[in-house]
This record gives C-alpha cells, sequence and structure tokens, in this order.
C-alpha cells in the first residue's frame, strides 16, 4: 500500500468540501459598447423588480423582532410577492441573529425565486449623531458591515449590497449633522459641506474596496438620498458599483437618468419611491392615486433601463417604498398610536399634486404608502395582507409583451 502524505490528504477533503458548498450565481454590473449599463446574475440580463420589506405588526413599531417571528410573516408575503411578479426584497439592515437573516433568505429564494438586497445604515441613527470626521466610529462601522457580509456572501439569495440610505443629508443637509475638528476650523459653510462629503464618500468607497476583496461576487451600491453630493463622490468614491438613490418627485423622475451620467456615471437602483394611497385632501384612502404614480414611475424606469432607445441606459430598476403599511410611523413616541392607522399627514411634497391643497399642503402619509394593507388578526397571530389597486397595475404592467427585456445568457 502506497503512503499519501497527509497534507494531500487535508487538500483533497478542502476541496471536496468546497465542491458541495451551494453557494449563489455570481452578480456583476456590464457596460455595453454604448456604455449602457445591465445588472447580470447567472449569466442573464436581471431587472430589479423589487420592494423595500420591514414587515411590523400592528402595535409593533421599528424596533419589533420580526425575523424571530414562528410565523415567518416573510412566507406569507413571499407567495405574494412571486405572484405580482416581484423577484427582490430591500432589507435596510441586516439583523444581529445571523441565522434567522439566513432563514429568511432562503425561504424567499428557494420556495419563491425571490432574491435579496442587504444593505446598513453606516451607524447614520447613532445618538446623538454619526462621526464619520472619527477614526475609531469608523472602524466599529467597518468592522460591522465586513462581519455582515462575510456571515452572507454565500448565500444564493443575495443580490447586492446597499451602503448607506439618506447619509449625505447629514453631509449637506440638516439630518444627523456632524462634524470634526478640522472643519470646525473652516470658517466658509460651504467648503466645510465639501469637507464633510468627501470625508463620508471617501469611507464609503473604503468600506466598498474591503466588501471586494472578501466577496467579488456581488455588486457594492451606494446609498444617497437624490443625487445630492455625487459630484463629491466622483471624485472620491470609484469603487461604489452602483448608486442606490432613494426618490421622491411624483409621476417622474424628471432628468434624473442623465443628471447622473454627468455628475457620477455609475449605474443606478431606485432603491426607494413610490407613493402613498390616502389623499390628504379629501381625506380619505385613494387607491387610484398610488397606481397612477407607481405605474409612470416604472414606466420612467423601463425607458431608461440598458439597451432600450432613447433612455439614458443606465437604470438597473427598482424597490418600491413599501410592501405593507407601517401603523407607528406617525407618532412614534406613542404606543397607544401604533395600533391606529393615523391619517395625519407628516410632511409635503407638491410633485404629489392630487392632494396637495390639503391643509398646510401636507400631503405625505408615511403610514399609507404599502402596496398591501394590513388588518389585525387576533386569532393567526398575524396580520392579515389585503393587495391594493397598485399591486395588481404594477403585475399586470409587468406583463406587457413591449416591455421584454433581453435576459439571454451571457458568455
Amino acid at each position: 500500500m502506497v503512503a499519501v502524505p497527509i497534507y494531500l490528504v487535508a487538500c483533497v477533503v478542502f476541496l471536496f468540501s468546497l465542491s458541495g458548498c451551494k453557494k449563489g450565481p455570481t452578480v456583476y454590473i456590464q457596460q455595453f459598447k454604448n456604455k449602457d449599463y445591465q445588472l447580470i446574475v447567472g449569466g442573464r440580463g436581471y431587472i430589479v423588480k423589487g420592494v423595500c420589506y420591514n414587515p411590523i405588526l400592528i402595535g409593533k413599531n421599528h424596533e419589533h423582532d420580526w425575523w424571530s417571528d414562528p410565523h415567518k410573516p416573510w412566507l406569507i408575503d413571499g407567495k405574494l410577492m412571486k405572484e405580482m411578479g416581484i423577484n427582490t426584497i430591500r432589507l435596510y439592515q441586516s439583523h444581529e441573529d445571523t441565522q434567522e437573516v439566513k432563514t429568511v433568505i432562503r425561504d424567499l429564494y428557494e420556495k419563491y425565486g425571490i432574491r435579496t438586497i442587504i444593505g446598513s445604515w453606516l451607524g447614520f441613527w447613532e445618538y446623538p449623531c454619526p462621526f464619520y470626521g472619527d477614526k475609531k466610529f469608523q472602524d466599529k462601522v467597518k468592522k460591522e458591515v465586513l462581519d455582515m457580509v462575510a456571515s452572507l456572501k454565500d448565500e444564493p439569495g443575495v443580490l447586492l449590497w446597499i451602503l448607506g440610505n439618506e447619509n449625505n443629508y447629514s453631509c449637506i443637509g440638516s439630518v444627523n449633522p456632524w462634524s470634526s475638528d478640522e472643519i470646525d476650523k473652516e470658517p466658509d459653510p460651504q467648503k466645510q459641506k465639501a469637507m464633510r462629503a468627501k470625508t463620508y464618500y471617501s469611507f464609503v468607497n473604503e468600506i466598498a474596496k474591503e466588501i471586494h476583496k472578501i466577496d467579488p461576487n456581488h455588486p457594492v451600491a451606494l446609498g444617497n438620498g437624490e443625487l445630492a453630493g455625487l459630484e463629491y463622490a466622483n471624485k472620491v468614491a470609484p469603487d461604489v458599483d452602483l448608486v442606490a438613490c432613494i426618490i421622491y418627485r411624483g409621476k417622474t423622475f424628471g432628468n434624473l437618468f442623465r443628471s447622473l451620467r454627468a455628475t457620477f456615471d455609475k449605474p443606478i437602483l431606485i432603491s426607494e419611491f413610490g407613493a402613498d394611497c390616502y389623499d390628504a385632501y379629501l381625506k380619505k384612502e385613494n387607491q387610484n392615486m398610488q397606481a397612477f404614480f407607481l405605474e409612470s414611475q416604472w414606466r420612467q424606469i423601463y425607458e431608461n433601463l440598458g439597451r432600450v432607445k432613447g433612455g439614458a441606459g443606465n437604470c438597473l430598476g427598482g424597490t418600491m417604498f413599501e410592501w405593507s403599511d407601517e401603523w407607528w410611523k406617525h407618532d412614534e413616541s406613542n404606543p397607544d398610536s401604533w395600533k391606529a392607522h393615523d391619517t395625519v399627514s407628516n410632511w409635503s411634497n407638491g410633485s404629489y399634486y392630487f392632494d396637495i391643497q390639503a391643509e398646510g399642503n401636507k400631503n405625505m402619509n408615511e403610514e399609507w404608502f404599502g402596496l398591501v394593507a394590513i388588518s389585525g388578526d387576533p386569532n393567526s397571530g398575524l396580520d392579515i395582507r389585503t393587495p391594493r389597486k397598485a399591486y395588481y397595475v404594477i403585475r399586470e404592467f409587468w406583463k406587457k409583451p413591449q416591455l421584454k427585456h433581453n435576459n439571454k445568457k451571457r458568455k
């Protein structure tokens, strides 16, 4: 009998174990000769037809741990999503229990073919503010993100990563503002904004580079509110693969796609958009209004996909806000209000013109953005889901023959 060196045995065992790993398909962004972009999943073109997902029970708020809910709400939702034509969900943040996150991702992918976009807030909601100019804060956030990526990167249902959401407003706006000793020494407010933006986007780019080292199989997106600040990202964030934009412009995205071409030439995922279905002027639910805006928005997304004549060619799809209503949003500090579907508007946006004449022009109702309405069911432990008109309108829109997109196998 011929003796086999132990290190060769170890190598064979290691390679065999690798062959048994069920890793997901490679996801990447292809750029064509005409500079158009397309997302490729497992060698085929992929349009993100997605929805933002956070199934909060009536009577709970954003701290609700739905991941460990024994009733598994994502199974009920996944079935409805598949019937609608949704192929992707967006999670704003992973959960501390990695195994529970894997269960959700696997259930949605294996049972319904729905992939998952996973995000990180990058410490945006830290109290009293995110300290993006502080090295210790950066290291803490970076470690959290890289640990998340390392633990989830081999899940077949993972589509891509999003870093941040509207964090740019902490640099150039007034949401969770932060500073540093160096920035405070600059007397010019405009130069201060530029310094904050460059610091933040450089930090995001650093994380993107590190993610690429441990996970070369999934793109990394920069989450951004509108296009604000991207002129700075263009200079310091070359390693992000795409921009994930939060956009609320009503019926049309306007010059969004071509403006991005000129400012920061990366493909774009509209990672949050939509319309509420409560008419703040007439003071009643208006499902027609929501369906009208969403269909118009999806039409613009399709017109600007790669290899579509006449468009900007840089859109990869979108994730609508949101799957189901969240009853806790209007009066977050009052638990009693979480059990009521409030109709008080939170803010104003003239682009949603049907009800802009509401008192104080406040026409945006945070608790009414769901594609499905929810109502309490004390017997099952799960809220009842009732699809709204927009659910069916978008389902039929996606079925239209003229919207068929080339998804042939890539070589």
